[in-house]
């Protein structure tokens, strides 16, 4: 057998898709491990050859126009012979060889595209296994025939004995064959007049159509729909919000009360669509939008609202406008829930640790699965804070700490100050669970383990981040040195404690003698300096109040003991100033307030020497009219 051959074979679109299991199985055939293994695979082939000659073969092959069944004139001579494929080098040759025996055309492009895509997984379609038992069976299911059926890709052949029982044979002594038969196809379809520039243009319509299949249902493209859905998520919302509040505010001058009641978009919109004017509140049942409390608030403002009334016109207007805001709201409902699933089905692990939507805005912004997978952590962290990134290192200022993942619920949930190290751990944990979804099988993500190595991820972060949190009350004691084991535990103070107004009082307590308090063993404590401060004040007062009594005292004896007055003699005795015991530091310590009072006392005693002189004047004068009179 002459392998050479295969540089000369046509190359067309629709032949790639045949050759590509007859190459794969020639190489895994042929592949010499000894030197002298190459003889034996010849003396197989030969010894195989001759059990085949004495049966009949059929030879299934596979084009744009149909199934067809050729009838091999000598098997012996052709599986032997190596320079099989130049006795197909022309028309009348090639008739000789094999004949055509039967043939299934295909309906349309879409028939062809699923019966080929069957093949090309290695599936017996339900029209090739019909066709099958008709031409060989004989239209009989299960029963077995002594004709040998040659195939070109080995899974298909399996599939074929497995479900018909028929003796198939494909390995590579039928390669030459096929490629005989495909390069005189057009001949050998005589019967159905069936012209080689006809056959081309059928296989390449034929081959567009199976590209767009691949490409339709490939596992590389189908991050693209997560990469759509997204960025139509965001856009909906933005136009929900907006159309939202238009709403609100071109019926607030009907009903301004209603906006104060409902926050809710959707219920807000629902009620403008249900009740119209306000003046219908009595007549519809908003049930099945609010509660009874709401529902009951909302007819008692309706009642008595103080808005404009507006015209039929306006307000078909503004329930076309909240018609709209119901049915966008809708549509963002089910868009998500095919982002949850898409998201499920392509990246379980990364959906398990950051969630959908955080999940899906990283795959968007890289551009897809495999170019996310091929990020480190680092960038990942910061995926989506490039800008602030660039300028951070063009001033020289600290790096952002993170991007996108902050809006995940592991780091949003994590205290402030260890916002920064849960984003770093999360994006590392979140590395790994991506390059394990952008490089594992489309069976393996179908399972129900699939989301395993993401879920343990995530229960280690949550339990990391809960002894990151109880480890914040310690943080200063670790930093000074103190082991471990001789810290104090941390206790939350349960009450924060109140304000204290007695803090804002003006007036100062005054300790009246403050009676010692004694310990538990019966020893007194020793006086604090606010107690001895104020205990000298209070001595510093009662004397300065002994000295003003005694002056005065003094000044009004000395009064009565001048000459030429007649005054009656006072009834209290004249009480001589007493020498006041009181320590040296007593007299040492004097303050403003003392000096104010002795200047008060003096002014206090000038104006009774004044009363007093006036008194003792007038006495003086009656006493000398009753010695005139005398």
């Amino acid at each position: 057998m002459q392998f050479g051959s295969l540089t000369q074979a046509p190359r067309r679109l629709a032949s790639f898709f045949f050759l590509l299991p007859l190459s794969r199985q020639a190489s895994s055939e042929w592949k010499v491990k000894d030197p002298y293994s190459h003889l034996k695979k010849l003396s197989s082939i030969s010894s195989n050859s001759r059990s085949i000659s004495s049966l009949k073969m059929l030879v299934l092959f596979e084009s744009s126009v149909g199934f067809c069944l050729f009838k091999v004139a000598d098997n012996g001579s052709l599986l032997t012979d190596g320079n099989l494929y130049k006795k197909f080098d022309s028309p009348a040759s090639a008739s000789n060889l094999v004949k055509l025996q039967s043939i299934h055309r295909f309906k349309s492009t879409a028939d062809a595209v699923e019966d080929l895509s069957a093949i090309g997984d290695g599936k017996l379609s339900k029209n090739l296994k019909k066709f099958l038992i008709d031409e060989i069976s004989g239209g009989v299911e299960g029963k077995k025939s002594k004709e040998t059926l040659a195939v070109v890709d080995p899974k298909l052949g399996g599939a074929i004995t497995k479900k018909l029982g028929f003796n198939v044979l494909s390995d590579s002594t039928t390669t030459d064959l096929f490629r005989g038969i495909r390069s005189q196809l057009a001949p050998l379809l005589g019967d159905y007049n069936v012209d080689e520039s006809d056959l081309n243009t059928m296989n390449l319509g034929l081959s567009h159509s199976l590209s767009r299949f691949k490409l339709k249902y490939s596992t590389d493209k189908v991050d693209t729909m997560i990469v759509q859905a997204i960025a139509l998520l965001d856009d909906l919302d933005k136009e929900v919000n907006i159309y939202a509040m238009r709403v609100k505010e071109w019926y607030g001058w009907h009903f301004p009360e209603m906006a104060k009641i409902i926050s809710d978009n959707l219920a807000y919109a629902k009620i403008v669509k249900t009740m119209g004017l306000r003046t219908n509140y009595s007549k519809t049942d908003f049930s099945e939008i609010l509660p009874e409390e709401l529902e009951g608030t909302l007819k008692a403002s309706a009642a008595i609202s103080m808005g404009t009334e507006i015209s039929d016109s306006d307000l078909l207007h503004i329930q076309s406008l909240a018609t709209q805001v119901i049915s966008l709201m809708q549509y963002r409902t089910e868009l998500f829930e095919y982002l949850r699933n898409r998201m499920t089905a392509i990246a379980p692990n990364l959906t398990a640790i950051l969630g959908e939507l955080v999940g899906a805005r990283l795959i968007a912004h890289s551009g897809s699965l495999i170019n996310l997978a091929k990020a480190p952590a680092s960038t990942i962290q910061i995926l989506g804070a490039e800008k602030a990134l660039f300028r951070a290192l063009k001033t020289k200022h600290d790096t952002p700490k993170y991007g996108l993942i902050f809006h995940s619920s592991l780091v949003g949930s994590a205290p402030g100050k260890l916002k920064g190290k849960m984003a770093r751990m999360t994006a590392a944990k979140a590395a790994l669970s991506i390059r394990h979804d952008a490089l594992a099988d489309a069976d393996t993500k179908s399972t129900e383990e699939a989301p395993l190595i993401g879920m343990e991820a995530r229960i280690k972060l949550e339990s990391r981040l809960r002894r990151l949190e109880q480890s914040i009350g310690i943080q200063s004691n670790r930093k000074s040195g103190v082991s471990q084991d001789h810290q104090k535990p941390f206790f939350k103070r349960p009450d924060p404690g109140s304000y204290n107004p007695a803090a804002d009082s003006l007036m100062i307590p005054a300790a009246n003698n403050p009676a010692p308090s004694t310990t538990g063993e019966g020893q007194s404590k020793k006086p604090l300096i606010e107690e001895i401060k104020s205990q000298t004040n209070d001595d510093e007062e009662a004397e300065a109040k002994r000295k003003r009594k005694e002056e005065k005292k003094a000044k009004k004896a000395a009064r009565a003991s001048l000459p030429g007055t007649t005054s009656a003699p006072s009834t209290e005795p004249s009480v001589p100033p007493q020498p006041t015991s009181s320590s040296s530091k007593d007299k040492k310590r004097k303050h403003h307030d003392d000096d104010d009072d002795d200047e008060a006392g003096d002014k206090s005693a000038t104006q009774n020497d004044g009363a007093a002189k006036e008194k003792s004047s007038k006495s003086s004068k009656k006493s000398k009219r009753k010695s005139a009179v005398v």
